[in-house]
């Protein structure tokens, strides 16, 4: 009997030995199958913050970059992007003097990091299409109204510069920030665009008349300066004149004279005087043969 029974219990042992590896590998199966279908884990990328939802309820928390555990079927985490982002928006306005202006607006910004959860909960992701292109308009058309349409053009950073603050201080109240703002294009009306042209054709002339006119005036005041100069000297030189310097004039003109002659007396018919040429300004005299 006793044999017996130590049979039973070595063949329950082995029967015991044969199943373990057997459950082993079953527990395996079921810790897989538990981590791939729930995932009781996430991961946040570069640039991205999660937001934590409980049964559906957003929770304060914010999960930063990097990998985090969840709650299988209680928690899920949503995924949103807080880098620096672009957006180009088409805007039509009229100015203060009632010209139609249509510009194209190009704007960089960012969900605020700490309050991705807040956008999540208010917005939703679609935040460009329900809060920044309808911002962006609202802003063009109320600072477009108070330049003409010249100072649009004449004025473009001082434009850009109030509709940059207008914007920022309205995106800031829905948690997000403009990083840089711009007017990519302002277009008028094809009458306004060629009045300007011509505007801007008669100043380039009026321009070109004033400095034609500045240069003339110029020329006649140097003429003038230069006879005055002239008429100056003229007078100078009269206030100079003695009669010593006549006197001296004579003598270089008689030596210039004396320099000339080439030795031969002329031929003189009649009395036959030689004439001599005088110097120091008295009359020749003949030499009769």
């Amino acid at each position: 009997m006793y044999e017996s029974d130590a049979d039973k219990t070595k063949e329950a042992m082995q029967a015991m030995m044969k199943k373990g590896p057997v459950r082993l590998m079953m527990i395996a199966a079921a810790i897989i199958f538990i981590l791939v279908f729930f995932r009781p884990w996430v991961q946040v990328g570069a640039g991205q913050r999660g937001i934590v939802l409980n049964f559906g309820a957003v929770q304060k928390q914010v999960l930063e970059e990097g990998l985090h555990l969840r709650i299988p079927v209680m928690q899920e985490v949503a995924i949103m992007d807080v880098k620096i982002q672009k957006a180009e928006t088409d805007a039509a306005a009229a100015s203060a003097d009632l010209q139609d202006v249509s510009s194209r607006i190009a704007l960089n910004y960012h969900v605020v990091p700490d309050k991705a959860n807040v956008v999540y909960q208010k917005i939703g992701i679609q935040f460009k299409e329900r809060i920044i292109d309808p911002a962006i308009q609202e802003v063009v058309k109320a600072v477009t109204a108070k330049y003409t349409a010249e100072e649009l053009i004449t004025k473009r950073p001082a434009v850009s510069e109030a509709m940059r603050v207008a914007l920022s201080d309205r995106l800031i109240e829905n948690n997000i920030a403009v990083d840089a703002f711009s007017i990519v294009t302002f277009s008028f009306t094809k009458i306004f665009t060629e009045a300007i042209e011509s505007k801007q054709t008669a100043e380039q002339l009026a321009l070109k008349a004033k400095r034609d006119l500045d240069r003339i005036k110029i020329e006649a005041e140097q003429k003038i300066t230069a006879a005055r100069a002239e008429a100056e000297s003229l007078r100078l030189q009269r206030a100079n004149i003695s009669p010593d310097l006549i006197e001296l004039r004579k003598i270089e003109a008689n030596m210039k004279a004396i320099e000339k002659w080439d030795g031969i007396l002329p031929q003189v018919t009649g009395g036959g005087a030689i004439p001599m040429i005088g110097l120091g300004g008295e009359t020749p005299k003949r030499i009769k043969p």
